[in-house]
Parts: structure tokens; C-alpha cells; sequence
């Protein structure tokens, strides 16, 4: 299988995967009005796709002769099971945030989600594998966890404001307001972030010992575990919705193909920025990037994907000062959690 050799290229896997993890989900966002049960069948089939390829391509090439096969093959059946389990809990948690996205937007999903997600996943990292000076890791949580406060009282105070601008534009006299609730599309997103913070250790459990399993077949698994619960999740879904009606799969067969190529497009990101940092992560000696920069690049796309909600969806753009005040504290909050936490082994190895 190819690895990076050299430390510039295991940093531009790094951006790759960022770029790919914090843009994503705005192939949903183009979709319009497409449901995100229908959205998660395009993505999930995306995922394997983008998976299997890289696989059988870089996965399969390189000096050491080791290929995508091979890896399968050597890998233990716990470990395959762990990567499947890990594409389970992590595709509810991705259904989840799809379904508070449509609610919320992404400007406000995403940083609450995934603020939750982040701290979840510290948590479960540092009672499974302590590392790192516990007072900063601490300090960065509660700033993470601050702004994903701040995102939610933003949202909270924004959402009844839009409602009753709606309802004083509406022509029709006899129109009722639509009843808003914002605080489900945050328990929603607050319920995805527990999910998708808690995937990692099945994947460190599917990566360990001399039977663990590579990059390539890794993320492969994990999309065939996305794929396979998706039919069971939308089930669900699908007859008891989080809003609006329940839908038929027919409506799925109706779909465009612009709808379909965004969804596919969507899973396929997903994997690819899965497969760039878990690669740049198996880097050897030399070509290592570094703990510091991998956890912030790692982690980095949760601004990102924020910030393409505000500047391509203009999302809170007709906001007062105040919540815009909320939102720029929170960015702050944000950007200052992360670095803690992604300097936090390095402060723990100068004491």
C-alpha cells in the first residue's frame, strides 16, 4: 500500500482530509428541499465507492508489496467487527446531524454536534488511553464545550426572530405562524455528537495488534458497516421522522440525478478525508506531521464547515449585532479548545 514518505506529504493528506471533513456536508445543503433519510442512501453508497476504489488503487500499490487484499485477509475477524461496529454508530450519529442540518442549518449543527462529538470523543480517549497533562486537556473541553453553549443560545434567540419575520412577510392574512422548536434540532445535534464521538475507540480497537487492519481496508469496512445500517436506520426514520412527514421509499426512485450525484458526492468526501488522515496517521519516522498538527487539522474542519454555513449559505446573515457577538465568541471558544487539546502531550513532555 502507498504511505506518505516524506513529512510534506503526509501534511497535505492532512488539508486533503480537512478540506473533505469540514466541506461535505454543503452537498447536502445543495440538495434543497431532498430529504436527509433519501440524502443518507446517496451517501452511504458514495462511501463505499470512494473506499473500495482507493483500495484497490493506492491501497493495492506500492514497494513493500503489501496490497488492500492482503491487509483484509491478515486482518482478525474482532477487528473487522470493530470497524463495522465503529461504521454503525457513527452512521446514526451522521443520520442524526443530516436530520438536525435540515432543522438548524449547517451553522449551527455542525458546531454544536460536533463540539459534542469532540468532547465525547476526548472523554472516551483519555479513560482509555491517558495521555497528555489532564489540566489542559480539561481547559480545552470546557472551551469546546462553552461554545457549543454559545452556538445553541445563538441559535435559540435567532430562530423566533426569523419565524415572525416570515409570518409579517407572508401575504396571506389568514396564514398561521409555523411553529418553531428550536430546541429539537439541537437535541438532535446534541444526540449525534454523543454518537459520532464515541466511534473512535471501535476504530483504535479494529487498528491494534499485529492483526489490525490498514487505512485502505479500514475505512472500507467501516463504509460496508455505513451501507448496511443505513437500510436499517432509515426504516425508522423513514416511518417516524424527526419533521415533516413520514416518506416512502418511492420517493427515493423520483429523486434527480443532481440530488443523487450530490449525496454520492457527499459519502465520497467523507471517505476520502477518512482515508488522507488515517494514512497520513500510519506516516513512518521522518514522514510523520506531528501529533500537534494532526489533532488540529483533524479537527479543524468543525470551523470550517461553520464557516461555510455563514459565507455560502448566508446563514445568520440578517442577524443582529448580539448574536453575531455570540458567534464570534464562540469561534474563538472553538479555535482556543482545539489547540489545548492538540497541545496538551506536548505541554505534558516540557514539564
Amino acid at each position: 500500500m502507498i504511505l506518505p514518505g516524506s513529512s510534506l506529504y503526509s501534511i497535505l493528506l492532512l488539508v486533503l482530509g480537512l478540506v473533505c471533513w469540514g466541506l461535505w456536508a454543503n452537498t447536502f445543503k445543495a440538495t434543497g428541499k431532498w430529504r436527509f433519510e433519501l440524502f443518507g442512501f446517496d451517501f452511504a453508497f458514495g462511501m463505499v465507492l470512494a473506499s473500495l476504489l482507493a483500495a484497490l488503487t493506492l491501497g493495492s500499490m506500492g514497494w513493500d508489496g503489501f496490497s488492500f487484499l492482503d491487509d483484509v485477509r491478515n486482518a482478525g475477524k474482532r477487528q473487522d467487527l470493530f470497524a463495522f461496529l465503529g461504521g454503525a454508530v457513527f452512521n446514526l450519529g451522521n443520520l442524526l446531524l443530516l436530520g438536525s442540518i435540515s432543522m438548524t442549518g449547517i451553522s449551527t449543527a455542525i458546531p454544536v454536534g460536533m463540539g459534542i462529538a469532540l468532547v465525547t470523543e476526548l472523554i472516551w480517549s483519555y479513560a482509555t488511553h491517558p495521555a497528555g497533562s489532564p489540566v489542559v486537556l480539561g481547559l480545552g473541553g470546557l472551551s469546546v464545550a462553552v461554545s457549543v453553549i454559545l452556538a445553541a443560545v445563538a441559535y435559540r434567540i435567532y430562530a423566533p426572530m426569523v419565524a415572525r419575520e416570515e409570518v409579517a412577510a407572508s401575504p396571506s392574512k389568514s396564514k398561521k405562524a409555523k411553529k418553531i422548536s428550536p430546541t429539537k434540532g439541537l437535541i438532535v445535534a446534541s444526540v449525534a455528537g454523543l454518537l459520532i464521538g464515541s466511534y473512535a475507540p471501535l476504530l483504535d480497537n479494529a487498528r491494534d495488534s499485529d492483526v489490525g487492519m490498514g487505512p485502505y481496508s479500514l475505512v472500507f469496512v467501516f463504509s460496508l458497516g455505513v451501507l448496511v445500517t443505513t437500510v436499517v436506520y432509515n426504516l425508522f426514520l423513514m416511518n417516524l421522522p424527526l419533521q415533516g412527514n413520514p416518506v416512502d421509499f418511492s420517493f427515493y426512485l423520483k429523486g434527480n440525478v443532481r440530488q443523487h450525484g450530490l449525496g454520492m458526492l457527499g459519502g465520497a468526501m467523507w471517505a476520502i478525508g477518512a482515508v488522507a488522515f488515517f494514512v497520513a496517521g500510519k506516516a513512518e519516522g521522518l514522514a510523520q506531521p506531528g501529533a500537534v498538527i494532526s489533532y488540529a487539522m483533524g479537527h479543524a474542519g468543525i470551523a470550517l464547515a461553520a464557516l461555510s454555513g455563514f459565507l455560502f449559505w448566508k446563514e445568520f446573515s440578517d442577524a443582529d449585532g448580539r448574536i453575531k457577538t455570540f458567534l464570534f465568541i464562540m469561534f474563538i471558544f472553538l479555535a482556543t479548545g482545539i489547540g489545548a487539546v492538540a497541545v496538551a502531550p506536548t505541554f505534558t513532555a516540557i514539564r
